[in-house]
C-alpha cells in the first residue's frame, strides 16, 4: 500500500507518506492520508479484528503493525433506549472493549506503528486520560521509550495504569491544553515524536475504522446518523474519513446517503458546539474547563476546522450537555444494557435524547451512539 499526504487546509503535498511528517509545514494544520489506488472490498479478509481492514491501513510492504487484539467492537441495537431517547432505532457501539479500554487504542495503535516503521527514539503525548493508557501499552509492545503528560485532575485509575504500563508519567498543573505545551516542549530537546491528536496524520487512520465497522456489523448500509462524544476531534474525522472512503471505492451501494455526523460535549467544555452554533471555521478555546467526562475536556482542539467541516459536510448538529444529564446519561446507559459506560458515552446518550426533544434529530431516524470508553476508568 502506497500513500501520500495532504494538508486539510491548503495545498501542500507529501508525496511519500511513509516518510516521517506532523503537521503542515506551510500553515501548521493537520496531514491527512490519501491511498495511491481504491481498495475493493474483497480486500477486507482475516479475523473480527481491526486489522480484517489492513489493506485500507497505512502499511508498507513488509512492516508488521503492533497490536494488541484492538477493534470489532459490539455494537449493540438496544428498543428499549431507543423508546427512551424518542428514535425509531438505537445502536451503541461500545469501545470500552478496546485494548486499554477506550477507542483511543485504535489510534495510537496505528501512531506507534508508523513510529516504530520510522526507528524513532520514543514517543510522547498529553493526555486528558484514555490517550495516555493506550499509547503506554502500544510503546510497551514496541518496546519504544514513552513520555506522557496529564492534567493532575486526571481520575486516578487511569494514572495508576498508564504507570503500570511503564511509561514515563509527568503530572501538570492545568488541564490537557496545559500538558500539551508541556508535551512540544519536550518533544523539541528530546527528540521523542509527539502523536498528540491530528497532529500526525496516523492517528485518524486507526480511528477511521470505527466507520468500516458500523457498515459492515449492518450488513454494508449506513444509519441515519452518527452521535459521538467528542473533545480533541478525531474519532469524528476519522469516522467521516471512512464514509468518504466506503462510497469512493465501492465497498456501499451506489446512492447510499452518508450519516449525519452529531457530537457531543459538556456545557462545562463546549468549543465546538459554540462555533457550531456561531458559523464560524474554527473554535475560539474554551476558557476555564470544567467536566468530569476527562475525554470531553479539551479546551482549543487542534482539530477543530476538521471537525466543523466534518458537520456541515453531513448536514450533522452538535450538541451540548449538563453535567446532571452526563451522569443520569450514563447510569441510564450501562444500567438499561450492561455496557459499562464511560460519561462520555453518557453525555452522546443525551445529546441525542435533547435533539430528539428539540425537533433537531428526526424521531424516525436509526442512530449508532458511540461510548467511547469503560466506565471502571473513572470510578475511584
Amino acid at each position: 500500500m502506497s500513500w501520500s499526504l495532504h494538508c486539510s487546509v491548503c495545498s501542500y503535498t507529501q508525496a511519500d507518506g511513509s516518510k516521517l511528517a506532523s503537521l503542515c509545514p506551510d500553515c501548521g494544520q493537520p496531514l491527512m492520508v490519501r491511498y495511491a489506488t481504491p481498495v475493493p472490498r474483497s480486500a477486507i479478509t482475516g479475523a473480527a479484528s481491526l486489522w480484517r481492514y489492513a489493506a485500507a491501513l497505512p502499511l508498507a510492504p513488509g512492516e508488521a503493525a503492533v497490536t494488541l487484539g484492538e477493534g470489532m467492537t459490539p455494537m449493540l441495537e438496544l428498543p428499549d433506549l431507543a423508546r427512551e431517547v424518542g428514535v425509531r432505532r438505537l445502536w451503541v457501539k461500545d469501545e470500552g472493549i478496546n485494548p486499554t479500554a477506550s477507542f483511543k487504542a485504535r489510534g495510537l495503535m496505528m501512531a506507534v506503528t508508523r513510529a516504530k516503521a520510522l526507528r524513532l527514539p520514543g514517543v510522547c503525548v498529553p493526555t486528558a486520560g484514555n490517550a495516555g493508557i493506550a499509547l503506554a501499552a502500544y510503546a510497551a509492545a514496541a518496546q519504544m521509550p514513552c513520555r506522557i503528560f496529564a492534567p493532575e485532575t486526571t481520575p486516578p485509575p487511569i494514572l495508576g495504569s498508564i504507570r503500570a504500563l511503564g511509561a514515563q508519567l509527568e503530572l501538570v498543573a492545568g488541564h490537557i491544553g496545559d500538558a500539551g505545551k508541556a508535551t512540544v516542549a519536550f518533544a523539541k530537546e528530546s527528540g521523542f515524536f509527539n502523536v498528540a491528536t491530528v497532529r500526525e496524520p496516523y492517528r485518524v487512520e486507526g480511528m477511521k475504522t470505527m466507520g468500516y465497522e458500523v457498515a459492515e456489523q449492518l450488513g454494508w448500509r449506513l444509519p441515519d446518523a452518527i452521535v459521538y462524544p467528542t473533545g480533541g476531534g478525531e474519532g469524528t474525522i476519522g469516522i467521516w474519513k471512512a464514509m468518504s472512503e466506503m462510497l469512493e471505492w465501492g465497498w456501499l451501494p451506489a446512492g447510499t446517503a452518508k450519516p449525519r455526523m452529531i457530537i457531543a460535549q459538556a456545557d462545562g467544555c463546549a468549543p465546538l458546539v459554540r462555533a457550531f452554533r456561531e458559523g464560524t471555521e474554527k473554535a475560539t478555546p474554551w476558557e476555564n474547563p470544567t467536566t468530569h467526562a476527562s475525554g470531553l475536556r479539551v479546551p482549543g482542539p487542534l482539530g477543530d476546522r476538521l471537525t466543523l467541516r466534518t458537520l456541515r459536510e453531513s448536514a450533522g448538529d452538535a450538541e451540548a450537555v449538563s453535567e446532571e444529564r452526563i451522569r443520569s446519561g450514563t447510569f441510564l446507559l450501562a444500567s438499561q444494557s450492561g455496557i459499562d459506560a464511560a460519561p462520555e458515552g453518557g453525555a452522546a446518550l443525551e445529546a441525542t435524547r435533547q435533539l430528539v426533544a428539540s425537533g433537531r434529530l428526526n424521531a424516525d431516524c436509526e442512530v449508532v451512539v458511540f461510548n467511547t470508553g469503560s466506565g471502571a476508568s473513572y470510578r475511584w
